[in-house]
């Protein structure tokens, strides 16, 4: 039985009472001073780890005030404040031990618009994305790219300063910030915009006293300092100070601008809390080449032929990162797009971007550079092995998707150490960029490291991450050494070493860059907006008064917590270890599958990322109890004894009465799990919550007692067989308003589903179904056995939902095929996802051993549920601990296999179909393990006439029982509201499809009807 694990960082005395204030002062935000709260803000994209104190999530800018005059009050001026806004920073921008200030979860509103003038005016909590998709009706589009676009917000842009693909013609953030409104640290609203120069020399501003003293004051130190910024400073495309010295002011010094002092000061100056942008038009013609090499240095080196093309934007990719991608689901979208010879791989990737509004131009340079291209092919020049062009825009957004999330993949690696970003985005002139590279591969082939590299050849920046463990503490010497290391030689060639990425962290660097005079202004200019150094303290600099320093660069890191978790430990919960923080689990996007808990709440502990932090802190802290590896091994059996139940009875007798334990926090975040394992298959460390949500229930319901209705959902595949023998008798009760009363208060269930009537077995019945005996099958011979299907039972569609396998028999029947129902026997997945993993171990064993007999008949294994089929490839081997020697197929591969064979090209051509549309909604947990199955699905209605859209959806929010729990469901509406319901609106219901019986229960829960399986659909047209 593990321990309680009570011992942890507590909040300061002084932050509590200020907490407290803040809510007797009408603050309508939300705040949070647990310590699962504190440890979901404690990372971002970084190696870096900071705890906070407690965090704030104001709703509004009068929220925004309110805590920064609260502040003031003499027992609270010790405490500090960082803003954050999506968290994707990859040098600790955002985190920091003191309160955070969270303008993301609620400050996300798009205010207002102006498409004659192309300017909108949004929050900063307002994700890039989500500004572009409101955009795209208007023509129109927030230009500055960056990778991390479907999580990144604007206020976090604006602090950074961001840019990527396409800066040279788009240029950075701060280019199209036309106004900020923001928050000072006394509480003081200050607007900046433009403004003519004339108005500050001559004293006639508008402004409040404060704001006209800070204008004045940055106005006068910027004019007086012109020469020395415009001669000292590096003058590149990505040059970032903190404080935009250079660009207060236009070319003539006849506009001023205190935006630009407030754009990359990464929340060190003030809350920014809403930006008025300037907008482009969306460019009406877009074209990609992507050009081959056969190494990353002829790419690099090729590079200023596409800049001569005029291209809007060069992009390279080495041969890491390309491997990377060819090993994820994102590559089954571009292989058609990147196409290799198995004689001549793909080792370098220039992805060159032309776009405009005039059609003709573009296609001028696009064919230009291809007749180049051609000759240097030909003359087998310049490393170049081919190219292949995009004109579409689905192909371009393609191969744009699979850029950014390479730049995730990085952290897949295999073994303990993984490429991290820490020198990653250093800039210097584009001319210079070869031979930089070149001396910067030689410094980390001295130190015998691996390395992924990408980046922007237009603009001179380049994105390396040197593979490190960081838990081991020589490596984390290396760290240091490599990163002084990389600030000389890129001060040798004119560069910077923040040339996108912003400071953070590295904030420790930047007097080597901008000398003394110029960072003496700097840390005046932090003494106007922040005297007392309590906003970001650490970052950027410090005011001239301050004794505080900068963060060091080996600041407090993810890996010094790990580290004291035991290696052996570590290697048993990858899925939670791994994490690395890049945030692709919080993508805005609602019709994303990952991760609907999260997005219908907003709360990132509700996220993989958030509920890999809180295990893997579970981890340390029971570590910390000497907890051993082989304690937390699931699969050594467990005997239960009277004195243990006694104890669990105790344990759970003292939460109820509020005893604490961090495990309760665990649970908490882990409860909100849908286990639809999107994050398994879309992020790009593969972190898969189910399972190791699995493994922690397992060992927490070792101390405490369990919920009555974990043990319903554990057994229902043991009930359901027994119940369906008098299917209408248990309706009854079922159905009956007592019944479903006390469900809720005794169980805590909720619409507990009615059983097929007729049963599975009627049905079959009634179409003449005739089923074989083991012994039939095999004595078959191998002509016949061609002609059958096994078809796998599950317990929800043979018992809740029977008719869709009664029709899934008639189909191959039709289509002249004999299929077997055969026997039901428990699959055993709501035991895996209750945590009942010894039950588990043990019903999938005997089914394993079944599926492996019958596989030995070389006739297909076929499964109607996904979620079911994909059990048996993913949680079965890790319980079993061995490779399946079966393989269940789904219904529509199966289909796919049989397109070729006679027998069905027969039946299929005599047939004659009228053609329909029909809409397919996939099932989440389908859809992301098997992300061809909507097109599978398309190739096989066309071959019988029909017309297939597959909609893009998220989660429904039903999850096997997720959404019949009443504690789920609130939330299990709310998301299904997000997605479903909203695509579901469009279309006639008797031609929405649906592949998870999940989805199928949940729309008939929500809307009163029943969608079909696809097999259903099929079928229907052989009854015409």
């Amino acid at each position: 039985m593990l321990p309680r694990l009570h011992t942890i960082p507590q909040v300061s005395e002084t932050a509590l009472q200020y907490l407290n204030a803040l809510q007797q002062q009408d603050f309508e935000g939300d705040i949070e001073s647990g310590y699962a709260a504190r440890l979901s803000l404690a990372t971002d994209n970084s190696v870096y780890q900071q705890l906070p104190q407690a965090i704030l999530f104001p709703k509004s800018l009068a929220d925004i005030v309110r805590l920064t005059k609260l502040a003031q009050h003499p027992p609270f001026l010790a405490l500090t404040f960082t803003p954050r806004g999506g968290g994707t920073g990859t040098n600790g921008q955002s985190l920091n031990n003191n309160i955070i200030v969270d303008l993301s979860r609620h400050m996300n509103q798009i205010l207002e618009i102006n498409p004659e003038e192309r300017w909108v005016r949004v929050q900063s909590g307002v994700v890039k994305d989500q500004l572009n998709q409101y955009l795209q009706p208007f023509g129109l589009f927030f230009s500055p790219e960056l990778s991390t676009s479907n999580r990144a917000t604007i206020g976090g842009m604006i602090n950074t300063d961001a840019s990527g693909q396409g800066s040279l013609q788009y240029g950075k953030t701060s280019d199209h910030v036309l106004a900020l409104k923001s928050v000072l640290i006394n509480g003081d609203i200050l607007e900046s915009d433009a403004m003519p120069s004339q108005t500050l020399e001559q004293d006639e501003t508008p402004l409040q006293p404060h704001a006209q003293r800070l204008h004045q004051a940055v106005y006068r130190c910027c004019k007086q300092n012109r020469d020395r910024i415009l001669s000292e400073l590096p003058q590149l495309n990505r040059f970032l100070t903190g404080y935009d010295l250079k660009n207060v002011f236009n070319h003539d010094l006849s506009q001023f601008n205190l935006s630009r002092i407030l754009t990359g000061s990464e929340g060190s100056l003030a809350f920014i809390c809403e930006a008025k942008l300037n907008l482009l038009p969306i460019p009406k013609y877009r074209t990609l080449i992507n050009i081959k090499y056969n190494s990353f240095d002829a790419a690099l080196r090729n590079a200023p032929l596409m800049l001569q093309a005029k291209a809007l934007s060069v992009e390279t990719v080495d041969s890491s990162v390309l491997n990377l991608a060819k090993q994820d689901i994102v590559w089954h979208s571009v292989s058609a797009l990147l196409t290799e010879d198995n004689h001549d791989p793909i080792l370098g990737l220039n992805i060159v971007e032309f776009a405009g509004h005039q059609e003709k131009a573009i296609e001028n340079r696009v064919t230009a550079l291809c007749k180049l291209l051609d000759e240097r092919i030909a003359k087998r020049q310049d490393g170049i092995i081919g190219y292949q062009v995009c004109a579409d825009l689905d192909s371009i957004l393609k191969i744009y998707a699979m850029r950014k999330k390479a730049v995730g993949l990085l952290g897949n690696a295999k073994g303990t150490a993984k490429p991290i970003p820490f020198v990653e985005d250093t800039c210097v002139p584009p001319e210079h960029l070869a031979d930089y590279i070149s001396e910067f591969r030689a410094l980390l082939d001295q130190h015998g490291l691996k390395y992924g590299m990408f980046g922007h050849v237009d603009a001179g920046v380049l994105h390396v991450r040197p593979a490190l463990d960081l838990c081991d503490p020589q490596q984390v010497k290396l760290f240091k050494t490599i990163s002084d290391q990389v600030v000389e030689l890129t001060a040798k060639y004119g560069g910077l070493i923040w040339g996108e990425h912003g400071k953070g962290m590295r904030s420790y660097y930047g007097e080597r860059f901008f000398g003394a005079a110029l960072w003496q202004e700097l840390r005046y200019i932090k003494g106007l907006f922040d005297p007392h150094n309590r906003l970001n303290p650490g970052k950027i600099c410090t005011p001239p008064e301050s004794d505080s320093g900068l963060y060091p660069i080996t600041s407090s890191m993810r890996a010094d917590f790990d580290r004291q978790i035991p290696l052996a430990l570590r290697e048993d919960y990858p899925g939670a270890m791994n994490c690395n923080g890049n945030g692709l689990c919080f993508n805005f996007d609602v019709h994303s599958t990952m991760c609907p808990s999260m997005k219908v709440s907003r709360d990132r502990t509700f996220s993989p990322k958030g509920r890999a932090a809180l295990l893997r802190e579970w981890l340390r802290l029971l570590s910390e109890q000497n907890i051993t590896p082989a304690e937390l091994d699931f699969h050594q059996p467990q005997q239960t004894k009277l004195t243990d139940l006694v104890e669990k009875v105790r344990n759970s007798w003292r939460h109820k009465q509020g005893e604490y334990d961090f495990s309760h926090e665990v649970k908490a975040a882990m409860d909100t799990c849908l286990a639809c394992k999107a994050c398994a298959a879309q992020c790009p460390i593969k972190i898969d919550v189910p399972a190791f949500r699995a493994q922690f229930n397992h060992f927490y319901h070792s101390r405490y007692l369990r919920p009555i209705k974990d043990y319903v959902v554990a057994n229902v595949e043991y009930i359901a067989p027994l119940m369906a023998k008098a299917p209408r008798f248990f309706n009854f009760f079922t159905e009956a308003n007592m019944t479903a009363y006390l469900a809720k208060k005794t169980i805590g269930m909720v619409d507990l589903p009615s059983l097929s009537h007729p049963s599975l077995q009627q049905q079959l019945v009634e179409i003449g179904y005739q089923g074989y005996s083991l012994e039939q099958l095999e004595k078959l011979n191998a002509a016949e056995k061609n002609r059958m299907l096994l078809i796998v039972q599950d317990p929800f569609t043979s018992y809740y939902d029977a008719k869709v396998v009664a029709d899934f028999v008639a189909l191959s029947q039709k289509l002249g095929f004999k299929p077997v129902v055969l026997p039901f026997k428990p699959n055993g997945k709501a035991q895996h996802i209750k945590g009942f993993l010894s039950r588990f171990a043990k019903t999938a064993r005997n089914q394993a051993d079944f599926l492996a007999r019958l596989a030995k008949l070389e006739m297909p294994l076929v499964g109607v549920d996904p979620a079911i089929v994909l059990s048996y490839r993913e949680e079965y081997p890790e319980i079993l601990q061995q490779q399946n020697p079966f393989h269940v197929l789904t219904s529509h591969e199966w289909l796919l296999q049989q397109l070729d064979s006679e027998n069905l090209q027969s039946a299929v051509l005599h047939q004659r179909h009228d053609n329909r549309t029909w809409y397919l909604f996939p099932h989440c947990t389908e859809a992301t393990a098997l992300p061809n199955s909507p097109k599978q699905w398309q190739t096989i209605f066309a071959r019988f006439g029909q017309t297939l859209h597959s909609e893009t959806v998220g989660c429904c929010g039903m999850a096997g029982t997720f959404g019949h729990e009443t504690q789920h469901l609130a939330m299990s509406k709310s998301i299904y509201s997000l997605s479903w319901q909203q695509k579901l609106k469009k279309y006639d219901p008797q031609f929405c499809l649906a592949t998870g019986y999940s989805c199928r229960s949940q729309v008939k829960r929500m809307e009163q009807w029943q969608l079909k399986h696809p097999l259903q659909a099929l079928l229907s047209l052989f009854n015409q």
